[in-house]
C-alpha cells in the first residue's frame, strides 16, 4: 500500500492535539476561573475543576483509542479516517491554543471536545469495530 501525506499529518496533528492537551491539564487553573464569576465559593470552584478534568480525561481516552487504531495499523491507510482526524486534530490545536493562551471559558472546552475528539474518536471506535469484527476495509 502507497503510503500518502495523511498519514504522517495524522500523527502529527494527533501528537500536537495531545500536547496540549496535558499542557492544559497541567495549567487549568486560569481557564477554572474564566469560567467562575470574580467572587466564587471553593464548592463553586470544585465543581467547574472536575468538570474539566473529566472532559480532559476523556479526550486522553479517545487518544487511546484514535493511537490504538492508527498505530496498530487497523486505520492507518484508510483515507476517509485519516483525512477526518487530520482536519479535527489540527482544529483541535489551533483551538486549544487559544484556549490556553487567551484563558478562554472552560465552558467552552466541550464545544471543542464534541467536533475536534469525540467525532473523530467515535468514527475510529466505529471503524475499528468494522474492520475487527466484519473483516471491512481489508
Amino acid at each position: 500500500m502507497r503510503v500518502s501525506g495523511l498519514v504522517p499529518a495524522r500523527f502529527l496533528t494527533l501528537i500536537a492535539h495531545l500536547i496540549i492537551v496535558i499542557v492544559i491539564f497541567w495549567s487549568k487553573d486560569e481557564n477554572v476561573k474564566m469560567c467562575l464569576p470574580e467572587s466564587y465559593t471553593q464548592a463553586q470552584y470544585d465543581f467547574k475543576d472536575t468538570q474539566l478534568i473529566i472532559g480532559l480525561s476523556v479526550t486522553l481516552g479517545l487518544f487511546a483509542v484514535e493511537l490504538i487504531g492508527f498505530i496498530g495499523g487497523i486505520t492507518m491507510f484508510m483515507p476517509f479516517q485519516s483525512l477526518l482526524s487530520t482536519c479535527a486534530h489540527g482544529g483541535a490545536a489551533v483551538a486549544l491554543s487559544y484556549f490556553l493562551f487567551d484563558a478562554w471559558p472552560c465552558d467552552w472546552y466541550w464545544y471543542i471536545f464534541g467536533f475536534c475528539s469525540a467525532f473523530p474518536g467515535l468514527t475510529e471506535i466505529i471503524t475499528i469495530i468494522g474492520v475487527l469484527a466484519f473483516k471491512k476495509g481489508y
